[in-house]
């Protein structure tokens, strides 16, 4: 690095009063979780670092896998930055997080006018910067906590090896252990805090099912309605966030030609600008994010005026195990006496499926505990494999999944639906309120 690289901007023409401070006006135009919630997490986080014999954690964000490699973060700080963002969280002592470049937090950084939980936010300064403040704090000897992002598909920690390396060089002196597992657990029940944001998210989720059937019309481009559902998702205060599994394509078709219609694809493989004809089928499944909170939902649309019989089969048939869900996501239950009751009637119809079951979600998808597969097929982390005895308590938050086919009449030709389901003690309660009705539009 040149002696140039590292000089400070130069000074202003005219310098900032010493008395301005970031405006406020955003706070009441941005979704904001209380204090008393900040003040709860921030206990309850310490009291686990005391338990774990951990004087502080360090906190590593980058935006992998549709951004939820800042969840960790988000949950503790509320920063959500795609550009990343480091943090740092001690036993005492207030928390400072490093978020973007310096050129982004000039005059201030932004964050301190959509946020209330934290004030110390510095330009990000690398390793370097964090091993100064464990320094500057006593704590360049001490029994430091690393927190990155893992989760049910993304099981490898997102730790990139550079950054390994510096902070081993720079603080030799340090004992480092993996603290995700913290984080994790704690985020595993939804406080009414959050599920308060999840409700929001779901209410801009069935606008999104409206603007997807709205839009799906012969001869509009499928990047139209894909588009449209992007639009009304931000429109009514989403995050922007671009998660929308979709594919589209005819019910009809040369049996040697095979569609990819059970169950959606990621960008960029679609959207096309293929437009849409009478008798095609669109599936989707989508996250719709506010306050970084994630919402899912899945939808089947029937580009036409009468759905064929079969296809309507499928589809009371994804009905029935959608309202088994909520009957099987009950306080008490263990997860495999869950998966029972929501997979009956499937079983019962003799139908197969892509994904029969449900998965924890929250800042980031999919949390723990998470079952789509049959145990002994695929991941071990989605298929259940030694955790049917998992107890589902009050809080936990889940999307289904319901992605029905019958290979005795098309191979690739099913139909996707869920709702999603807060775990209470009776009845789950539902967030999206997705239509039972398979939607036809010709």
């Amino acid at each position: 690095m040149t002696v140039a690289s590292r000089r400070p901007f130069p000074p202003t023409r005219k310098a900032i009063p010493p008395e301005a401070t970031a405006t406020r006006e955003l706070l009441k135009y941005v979704p904001q979780m209380p204090l008393e919630e900040r003040d709860r997490r921030w206990d309850r986080l310490r009291k686990r670092m005391i338990m774990a014999d951990v004087e502080a954690l360090v906190f590593l964000g980058n935006d992998i896998y549709w951004g939820m490699g800042m969840a960790n973060i988000r949950y503790v700080f509320q920063v959500d930055s795609v550009i990343g963002a480091d943090g740092l969280f001690c036993l005492d002592g207030e928390p400072v997080v490093w978020n973007t470049l310096p050129h982004m937090n000039r005059p201030t950084s932004h964050y301190l006018s959509i946020q209330e939980w934290i004030s110390d936010i510095r330009d990000r300064g690398g390793m370097a910067a964090i091993a100064d403040e464990l320094r500057a704090r006593g704590l360049d000897r001490g029994r430091i906590g690393l927190v990155s992002f893992s989760s049910s598909v993304q099981t490898t920690p997102t730790l990139l090896h550079r950054d390994m390396l510096d902070l081993q060089r720079l603080l030799p002196n340090v004992s480092w252990v993996d603290a995700n597992h913290l984080l994790q657990e704690m985020r595993m029940v939804k406080s009414e805090a959050e599920i308060d944001m999840l409700r929001a998210a779901g209410q801009i989720a069935r606008l999104t099912v409206d603007a997807m059937v709205s839009a799906a019309r012969p001869g509009v481009p499928d990047a139209v309605v894909y588009a449209d559902m992007i639009r009304t998702q931000i429109a009514h205060g989403g995050d922007p966030n671009i998660f929308n599994l979709f594919a589209a394509g005819p019910v009809e078709h040369d049996p040697n030609e095979l569609w990819h219609l059970l169950h959606g694809c990621d960008q960029p493989l679609t959207p096309t600008m293929r437009p849409l004809e009478d008798g095609d089928l669109i599936v989707a499944e989508w996250h719709t994010k506010y306050g970084g909170y994630r919402c899912h939902t899945e939808y089947t649309v029937y580009v036409g005026q009468r759905a064929p019989a079969q296809l309507q089969r499928l589809w009371d048939v994804a009905v029935e195990c959608l309202e088994a869900s909520r009957t099987a996501l009950t306080a008490g239950r263990t997860i495999r006496e869950a998966l029972a009751i929501l997979r009956e009637p499937a079983r019962k119809a003799q139908l197969d499926w892509v994904e029969l079951g449900f998965h924890a979600m929250g800042l980031a998808s999919p949390e723990f505990p998470t079952v789509v597969y049959e145990d002994g097929f695929g991941n071990k982390t989605l298929n259940g494999h030694n955790i049917g005895d998992i107890v589902l308590e009050t809080g936990m938050t889940f999307g289904n999944n319901v992605d029905l086919h019958d290979t005795t009449w098309k191979p690739d030709v099913g139909v996707v639906l869920s709702d999603f389901m807060v775990v209470r003690p009776q009845q789950a309660e539902c967030l999206v309120n997705t239509p039972r009705e398979l939607a036809q539009t010709g």
